[in-house]
């Protein structure tokens, strides 16, 4: 497979599930809103916080990190690279480059939705008050989208690529989301344990659509099990260990390396991977659990450039032979 058709697919796995988690979170912070005690405000500062682009938004709204602005900034001003105006125009152009590759059904779903996101943005839908049910119809289609693609696209290498920056987006987010709760929403030592801490945990799950199953396997909210489920399951599909399980089964799948690493890429996902497979959940706490993910953000990082360098840039040795052959 061409390098830049593969750089096209990861990315565009990258943005769609970028675009679908932005949607989640906004629709779970709506939800929370709601059932916040009066007199307290909504929280978005600690969102925005999680994306990454809080420097962003206070150089383009100031510290005015009220409804309106929050959701124009991660939704749709195209200023945000990564808002979901962005990252569905960036998944739109990518899927637009190697649509030979994809199936017809996925252009028109995700050009439906480059449509409707568009419209949102002329309708200035961040100011209205049922903007909410926006988010939810992206989200929705945005999870159409991925069912057409799981049910119909071959298990090639295009399949693969377009999983790989799909987990590694996935990963990233969780534990961008968790962080968020833990070092942003931390309440005081009398509030631990509280309706309102109670509240934060449940929109935390419901963010990744884990709170159901949770409460199925560990019935109450408890902050441990919370991060044991959404760090170290094997089983939950948002989970950042099933997400590196997944994403290294592709790698190996690309390479047909049966065990151990091939490249670079390899030995960075399977070192992680593995780390995270023997780590045991109070070991997490005892480091620093926003350190930890901190830490285990930039590893991940890492893991993109090593795909990218090893499958989409054009070594400079190779360059230099191909131009002594020309």
């Amino acid at each position: 497979m061409l390098s830049r058709v593969a750089n096209s697919l990861f990315w565009l796995g990258r943005y769609v599930e970028r675009a679908e988690n932005y949607a989640r979170f906004i629709d779970v912070n709506f939800n929370l809103s709601i059932d916040l005690p009066p007199g307290l405000k909504e929280q978005w500062d600690p969102l925005i916080s999680a994306t990454g682009d809080r420097k962003l938004f206070v150089s383009l709204y100031g510290e005015k990190f009220d409804r309106e602005n929050s959701v124009l900034f991660l939704a749709f001003d195209p200023r945000n690279q990564n808002s979901i105006i962005s990252t569905v125009q960036n998944a739109r152009e990518n899927a637009r480059i190697v649509r030979e590759n994809i199936p017809r059904e996925t252009w028109e779903v995700l050009n439906d939705l480059h449509l409707y996101v568009q419209k949102q943005h002329q309708r200035k839908v961040w100011k209205l008050e049922d903007s909410d049910n926006c988010f939810k119809k992206i989200k929705n289609k945005l999870q159409l989208l991925n069912g057409i693609s799981y049910g119909t696209i071959p298990r090639t290498q295009g399949w693969f690529f377009t999983r790989i920056g799909q987990f590694l987006e996935r990963a990233d987010k969780t534990s961008r989301i968790l962080d968020v709760k833990y070092h942003f929403l931390l309440p005081s030592i009398e509030e631990v344990g509280s309706p309102l801490d109670f509240l934060h945990w449940t929109a935390l799950l419901k963010s990744v659509s884990g709170f159901n199953a949770y409460r199925r396997i560990y019935g109450k909210i408890d902050p441990t099990n919370i991060v044991n489920y959404l760090v170290l399951n094997r089983h939950f599909p948002r989970s950042i260990f099933f997400c590196l399980l997944e994403a290294e089964k592709c790698l190996h799948d690309i390479s047909k390396a049966p065990r151990g690493f091939s490249n670079d890429a390899e030995k960075s996902i399977g070192n992680l991977r593995a780390d995270l497979e023997y780590a045991d959940v109070n070991d997490l706490f005892k480091f620093g659990l926003h350190e930890y993910l901190d830490q285990l953000q930039e590893r991940l990082n890492q893991i993109s450039t090593a795909v990218d360098k090893q499958y989409f840039t054009i070594r400079s040795n190779f360059s230099a032979d191909f131009q002594k052959q020309s």
